[in-house]
């Protein structure tokens, strides 16, 4: 694995996930791997559990992790090539990321969509930019179109829990399980980074049936979803469903728009009695009453806790990856 931006940097997710488990049951297995070595995590957006996640992984691998907020602690930086500097922008990205390139061994970048202009986001230029003039491995925090370690860490989470499942029969051994990926209200437009980035992931993961349910014209591009069927009646999407994943997403198609913040399409535990007992998801954070309810959250099927606590092995296992296969 050179870089981490994507799905498509996993050659196998299943190997991964058991590297990640592994991890999990012994975080100091590699303690020295990254002895000497340091992460630049860099955020162009504020950030939680990803950034407290990704420095624990690099330091349980021996690695020093060197956090910078760009915004509020660097100079504002330009992308576009060939730019006339005469605005806000006082450096531009092909001068600062291969100095990065000389002060780190690997370069995480957190970046944000402008929901304003759909071509500028999904080109994803920020995150071309870095990898294309930093020289050494870039990993992504979040970009404009995808978050790939929550997503990873989504994936460890639905096997772990599926294991248990197993062992108590409420699923077959041989049976897929069916995962709906389910919008739900929200007061201000979100990206559709979540929800891409999942969808890519469990459609390449290619192990459960997959539905994802959500009003008209809250569609998804089809260069994520393709392989996933869509409902637009959550009732009917949520039956006999395994998991549940909720998350808010803005428009795609007249870009970044909010057309209605219907409550009914939050989840209850009555809604839930449709499914097959299903397991709650949610990345964080949540607006409790307006995304889910307090009765999920706090409920007995909710794993949104384990989920985040399972970030910390994703990143761990994906700079373990990164650090064997770049000397």
């Amino acid at each position: 694995m050179k870089n981490f931006v994507s799905v498509n940097d996993v050659t196998n997710i299943d190997d991964l996930v058991k590297k990640a488990l592994i991890y999990k049951a012994n975080p100091f297995i590699d303690k020295t791997i990254g002895t000497n070595k340091k992460i630049g995590c860099l955020f162009l957006n504020p950030s939680m559990r990803t950034r407290l996640s990704t420095q624990i992984a690099a330091q349980n691998l021996g690695m020093e992790a060197i956090i910078f907020n760009v915004g509020n602690e660097g100079w504002m930086l330009e992308f576009e090539e060939e730019a006339i500097m005469s605005g806000t922008s006082v450096e531009h990205v092909k001068d600062a990321a291969p100095i990065f390139g000389k002060y780190f061994d690997i370069l995480a970048i957190r970046t944000f969509p402008s929901l304003k202009n759909k071509e500028d986001d999904y080109s994803e230029l920020y995150i071309k930019q870095f990898i294309k003039y930093a020289g050494i491995p870039v990993v992504s925090l979040e970009s404009a179109t995808l978050h790939p370690l929550q997503s990873f860490t989504d994936i460890i989470t639905i096997t772990e829990e599926l294991e248990k499942m197993k062992r108590d029969s409420s699923i077959n051994s041989g049976q897929k399980p069916k995962i709906v990926l389910s919008w739900a209200p929200h007061i201000k437009p979100l990206p559709q980074c979540v929800a891409n980035s999942f969808a890519q992931w469990v459609n390449a993961w290619e192990k459960a049936d997959f539905v994802i349910t959500h009003p008209e014209d809250y569609e998804l591009t089809e260069e994520f979803t393709k392989g996933a069927t869509i409902n637009y009646d959550q009732d009917e999407a949520l039956k006999d469903a395994d998991f549940v994943y909720i998350k808010n997403w803005s428009t795609f198609n007249d870009y970044g728009k909010i057309y209605e913040s219907d409550t009914k399409w939050m989840l209850t535990n009555k809604k839930l009695e449709l499914t097959n007992n299903a397991k709650v998801m949610h990345c964080l954070p949540v607006r409790r009453n307006v995304e889910l309810s307090d009765e999920i959250l706090d409920g007995p099927n909710s794993i949104v806790t384990l989920q985040a606590s399972n970030r910390v092995w994703a990143a761990q296992a994906v700079l373990s990856e990164i650090l064997k296969n770049n000397g």
